[in-house]
């Protein structure tokens, strides 16, 4: 597209004009004469440029209507000559500056204002996002000492185990979470979102409280042993798991609690609440590093949970010192609890109704709601989405597999609840280095090794330390001198295995499995996209969150125990990465050419885009000094190869000039 400066000659002007609003027109002053870092004397009069709508161009002497392919004339008039001669440049005018009803000419345009910055981000930005990373921070330090609390209590109980909790994931967590979002989309309806946020949050709060303070001292009273004995007598041990639920209730309870608040505290409150006071920009600039900072959060609450795991070794002799760890713990939940609570009220006060803090009314988009057989079809008809699928079931099932067997092994190694917490404390702190670690790595791993490699990083490191794991737990005797060398035994070995399993497997999820798997759906087509994305929403993620749990249930009462069960846990476990890693290859196979596609589009646009005209403050200022002398005439070659040469040096598509 060329440029062509036309000679139109001044517009003439009424002999007395009347001061009126000046209205360019927005932004396109801007897009036309970019800032340099030459001062701009002057603007010329009129510039052909081409536009794929019809634009109309208001000023305060009428209007005109330009069509398309022709966005020409009356841009700017005399009157902008004069300020242009005054040092006043185009692109630092608002639009919309209005001319002094008094007449005296433009005295006062608008002129861009930097925004203050603090540490090179806008201080109005900061306002929002050091609150937000403030309450993030405290929900994801209350998380980790709720989720390693949670299996100190249920699985080192008396009469309880490792057994519990795939019943428990299944028969108790899976239900009360339902009801609880059922409960939650009614309160929606008829609470504010201030009034809705302390609703759910508080009981929260009140009941860690409570438990710390009242049911756990309490609990050989409110705990129905005695009945717990009975039943396990009549039914066997085969249903050691399922009549724990009953034994321990309020431990039981204290679980789901935990759990929920992973799942409503961190991802319904907060994440909701971050969406409704952040711009796009601003979450794409600093959402990347709330992840960073919840391992940071990990790392610390882990140091927390061992401090207070270790007091009782400062107790002396008959007192409990997991309800002295238990008190000092809560007590935390509750406080950073509050601050919680605190933080929320004051953004809501000062930040949220703040003209200055920027914000934008997002839509959540709808997603279409599939039945499970429109599902099945969408996974049957498409190979590409079946393996995708098999990604998310493997990883569910796997990971189930290994933990609960694993934690049955740590409670063998540290049948005390102080000992047992203390390494999940450790264990805690070891996971967040892993994790911020790899996020760091993960990107490095994308562009240097592929999607393929690093879709498979996950799986290769669960095969790995799942052989290990189950290898020395079956086939650990014959280690035993050796491992005695190094101070250990085989059921100790087995535990730190499992936990590398676990650290390796949970930082490779969030650093590269989970982003392997978004960025697979990018190049399906929308309808394959969307539907593709359902599917797996309603089919895969419960099958593979309940899928291991189902396994492990009946294979309990099948084998009469966790123990009995192993080595065809280790076997399924084996059948199941290998599908994962063959679903891996396979997509990898398929999503290489389709991203090489998408990448050519991306080049054929880049090719395809319609340049804009930018004119240099030079030529500008020789133009303006020829109409002055009444000499404007058609530029000669030369100027129009200049205007071509910078035409072709900066192409930019039409759609994005303003419409």
């Amino acid at each position: 597209m060329e440029g062509v400066i036309q000679s139109r000659g001044l517009l003439s002007l009424p002999s007395n004009p009347q001061a009126r609003a000046f209205h360019p027109l927005r932004s396109l002053g801007a897009r036309l004469y970019r800032r340099s870092s030459r001062p701009t004397s002057a603007l010329p009069p009129s510039i052909s440029v081409r536009a794929q709508n019809p634009v109309e161009i208001r000023h305060g002497f009428g209007s005109k209507t330009l069509n398309s392919w022709n966005l020409s004339e009356s841009l700017l008039f005399s009157d902008s000559v004069r300020r242009a001669r005054d040092g006043v440049r185009m692109s630092d005018v608002t639009p919309g500056a209005a001319v002094p009803a008094d007449g005296a000419g433009f005295t006062s345009p608008s002129l861009e204002k930097t925004k203050p910055k603090f540490l090179g981000v806008e201080t109005t930005t900061l306002k929002k996002i050091v609150p937000l990373g403030l309450m993030f921070f405290c929900i994801l330090f209350n998380y980790t000492i709720l989720r390693d609390t949670k299996d100190v209590l249920v699985v080192t109980a008396k009469g309880s185990s490792a057994e519990i909790i795939p019943f428990l994931k299944t028969w108790v967590n899976l239900p009360m979470a339902v009801g609880f979002m059922l409960l939650y989309t009614k309160l929606s309806n008829v609470l504010s979102k201030e009034a809705l946020f302390y609703t759910v949050l508080l009981p929260f709060i009140a009941f860690f409280g409570a438990f710390g303070f009242i049911f756990y001292p309490l609990n050989n009273v409110i705990h129905p042993t005695a009945l717990a004995d009975k039943l396990l007598a009549a039914l066997g041990p085969s249903f050691l798991g399922p009549v724990a639920i009953l034994r321990i209730w309020s431990f039981c309870l204290f679980y789901v609690m935990a759990e929920l608040w992973g799942s409503v505290v961190i991802s319904v409150l907060f994440w909701g609440f971050a969406n409704q006071i952040t711009t796009v920009e601003e979450a794409k600039e600093f959402y990347p590093l709330f992840g960073l900072g919840a391992n940071i959060a990990l790392i610390f609450s882990g140091r927390t949970v061992k401090y207070f795991s270790n007091l009782r070794k400062t107790l002396g002799p008959g007192v409990d010192g997991w309800a002295i760890s238990l008190k000092g713990m809560m007590s935390i939940v509750v406080l950073l609890g509050f601050v919680i609570c605190g933080i929320y009220w004051g953004v809501n006060r000062f930040i949220v109704n703040d003209p200055s803090v920027p914000r934008t009314e997002r839509k959540k988009k709808e997603k279409p709601k599939l039945g499970m057989g429109e599902s099945l079809k969408v996974l049957i008809s498409s190979r590409y989405v079946r393996d995708l699928a098999t990604l998310v079931v493997a990883y569910g099932i796997s990971i189930n597999l290994v933990e609960v067997t694993w934690k049955s092994k740590l409670k063998a190694q540290f049948p005390s609840p102080n000992e047992y917490s203390s390494f999940m404390g450790d264990f805690s702190t070891a996971t967040g280095i892993a994790t911020f670690t790899m996020m760091l790595l993960g990107r490095v791993i994308l562009r240097k090794f592929g999607w393929g490699v690093a879709a498979m990083i996950t799986p290769t490191v669960l095969l790995l330390t799942g052989v290990g794991f189950f290898s020395l737990i079956l086939f650990g005797e014959p280690l035993v001198p050796l491992l005695a060398q190094v101070g250990m035994t085989p059921l100790l070995a087995a535990v730190y295995v499992g936990a590398l399993q676990n650290i390796f497997s949970k930082s490779a999820k969030y650093s590269l499995f989970d982003p392997c798997k978004e960025m697979a759906y990018i190049p399906l087509d929308e309808e394959m996209k969307v539907k593709g994305k359902a599917a797996i929403d309603v089919v895969c993620n419960p099958l593979g969150k309940s899928g291991g749990a189902l396994i492990q249930q009946f294979m309990i009462l099948t084998f009469g125990s966790l123990a009995n069960s192993t080595p065809y846990l280790g076997g399924i476990l084996l059948v199941i990465v290998l599908a994962w890693l063959g679903a891996a290859r396979s997509l990898d196979s398929q999503f290489s050419p389709l991203a090489k596609q998408e990448v050519e589009k991306e080049r054929v646009k880049e090719k395809a885009k319609e340049p804009v005209i930018e004119v240099s403050a030079k030529e500008v200022s020789s133009l303006v000094e020829k109409e002055d002398n009444g000499s404007l005439a058609e530029p000669k070659s030369s100027n129009g190869s200049a205007l071509q040469q910078k035409t072709a040096s900066e192409p930019e598509t039409p759609s994005q000039l303003p419409q």
